[in-house]
């Protein structure tokens, strides 16, 4: 029960880390996840993504707390609980961010994690299938793909965007993310391929990698520097050492909770509940991030959506075209149309995405509509509200107290209502008309300013993108929580690396970014050269400051 590095969480950044600290076969690496096996085709399906995200099993079954400004609701924060983490129970949609993002982390303290830094990791952890060459990795252990895009609503969606005006995209994760597109997942033969499949199994097959299965409870830390991880097995208490140093990629809510139990975080929240102050890092647990989204949703006159496979006859074949030959249905998770926009002139890169559906369908599975339909997720991605993540007690096998605080900001709403006008300009544009029926949500009815609030309060759902309660910034930042190599300010031998160490959220999906975060710290924690930095220059549209498109 002892290693050079222990890794708490088996997730996206974990992974790569144990892959990547293993590499040299110098360092001995012990990853410690509460979580069980991620055998089996609620995992594996990619079709069937909308279960592992519902499950006890694979899921910590975290919820915000009744969030004030959407009417009281408490929004489900699936977090996962699962051998490969939240990648295991994701929607495998792959967006590396727009370079942007990373110039504004390395601005606010971030140094060495701007675009030019990032996108060399980017590369390297990519075995990218289809993407814009000289932008792309096509050797790393991640596999990326497009999806077939059978359905011709793929197609209406990316041809309703040009006729609306809008740019089109070749590669949203290469040159140019603005515009209409193909969306990029992370599935290969027909598998999900989470990090678990591409980084986390391969490590496990080498002598120096092993994997305990456990609850992290507290790091233990002795004269300011962390010596190892106590964990429980079933009843049972246990230290595990580490010899050099203890990462914590535990997930934006675990991370900042487990460095609280240890004594790291906000003092007076700290002594509270009892808890000695180690370190006071008044910015852990704070600073908490999300995407937020609606579903629009429109009725389809002809027969083609997935509507018609909801039954379970249908699934029933689907399943069984999966189980044998990895093909099928069930073989995508059927987001391959995309968009990324400007939601106004000035904003310099797109701060709008969309899901593209073709079906009228909620998140948990549930059919939404009793018809063929087909729908689009969209929301902002620059949201200014800030939520917080805090203890409950200083027990570990409670749950922590998570408020995201979402559309505090009165820039939201009028963000939100700008997404819920152009997608019915969208929708409304010539590609869609074989198409195009009644508008199912939110429905003819809403249309002044006050009526779609209302709608949005009750109907805006998380994209499940929770980010930074445990910020990267410079040393002498009394906000940051880790320094730009990682590092916790105040502890020796102690590293976060997830996507809680954000800044400020990227645009789009964050498996992407969290694995680059694994891929980038395991360079800082083994002490060699950063990747050399790129002179890639990225695509900024040269109307941004006079138009939306």
């Amino acid at each position: 029960m002892e290693a050079d590095f222990v890794i708490i969480g088996s997730g996206s950044a974990g992974s790569a880390l144990a892959y990547r600290l293993s590499e040299n076969g110098k360092h001995s690496v012990i990853v410690i996840e509460y979580g069980g096996t991620d055998i089996g085709p609620f995992i594996q399906m990619p079709a069937a993504l909308s279960f592992p995200m519902n499950m006890a099993t694979y899921d910590w079954g975290f919820a915000s707390e009744p969030e004030p400004h959407l009417g009281g609701r408490s929004l489900v924060t699936p977090r996962g609980k699962v051998i490969g983490g939240s990648s295991s129970i994701n929607g495998m949609v792959y967006v590396r961010g727009h370079a942007r993002d990373f110039d504004h982390w390395a601005e606010v303290g971030a140094r060495g994690w701007a675009y030019a830094d990032v996108l060399p990791y980017f590369k390297r952890m990519e075995n990218s299938h289809g993407g814009e060459e000289g932008w792309r990795g096509t050797d790393g252990p991640l596999h990326v793909q497009r999806g077939s895009r059978s359905n011709p609503l793929f197609h209406a969606f990316v041809e309703a965007g040009k006729q609306a005006g809008f740019e089109v995209t070749e590669d949203y994760n290469g040159s140019k993310q603005e515009g209409f597109g193909a969306m990029e997942q992370t599935i290969y033969r027909g598998r999900r391929w989470s990090a678990a499949n591409a980084y986390l199994k391969p490590a496990l097959k080498r002598q120096n990698v092993s994997l305990v299965r456990a609850l992290a409870r507290r790091i233990v830390i002795e004269n300011q520097r962390a010596t190892g991880v106590e964990i429980q097995r079933g009843s049972k208490i246990e230290t595990i050492k580490a010899r050099r140093e203890v990462v914590i990629s535990a997930s934006s809510i675990n991370s900042p909770k487990l460095l609280m139990l240890s004594g790291i975080g906000p003092a007076a929240h700290l002594k509270q509940h009892g808890i000695e102050v180690i370190a006071d890092r008044p910015g852990v647990g704070q600073n908490l991030q999300d995407h937020l989204e609606v579903y629009i949703q429109q009725e389809c006159v002809q027969p083609i959506t997935l509507y018609s496979k909801l039954n379970l006859f249908s699934k029933a074949r689907i399943g069984a075209e999966w189980l044998f030959f990895k093909t099928g249905d069930g073989a995508t998770n059927h987001f391959e149309s995309t968009a990324f926009l400007r939601s106004k002139p000035g904003v310099e890169y797109p701060d709008i995405q969309y899901h593209f559906l073709p079906v009228a369908i909620r998140y948990d599975g549930k059919a939404a509509a009793e018809s063929h339909g087909f729908q689009t997720h969209v929301g902002p991605m620059r949201s200014k509200s800030r939520g917080s993540v805090a203890l409950r007690s200083a027990d570990p096998l409670e749950k922590p107290k998570i408020v995201f605080n979402y559309m505090s900001h009165e820039d939201d709403w009028a963000e939100f209502r700008h997404c819920v006008r152009l997608t019915r300009e969208i929708f409304g544009q010539h590609a869609f008309d074989p198409y195009r029926g009644r508008e199912i949500q939110p429905g003819e009815s809403v249309q002044t300013d006050e009526e779609i609030d209302d709608f949005i309060r009750a109907h805006a759902e998380s994209a499940f993108h929770p980010c930074g309660t445990a910020r990267m910034g410079a040393k002498d930042d009394p906000f940051a929580v880790v320094d730009p190599e990682c590092r916790v300010i105040g502890v020796e031998g102690l590293r976060v690396a997830d996507s809680s160490i954000f800044p400020r959220i990227t645009n789009g999906n964050l498996n992407a970014p969290s694995i680059m975060t694994g891929e980038k710290a395991a360079d800082h924690i083994l002490g060699v050269e950063p990747l050399p930095r790129s002179n890639q220059e990225p695509w900024i549209n040269p109307h941004w400051q006079v138009s939306d498109r």
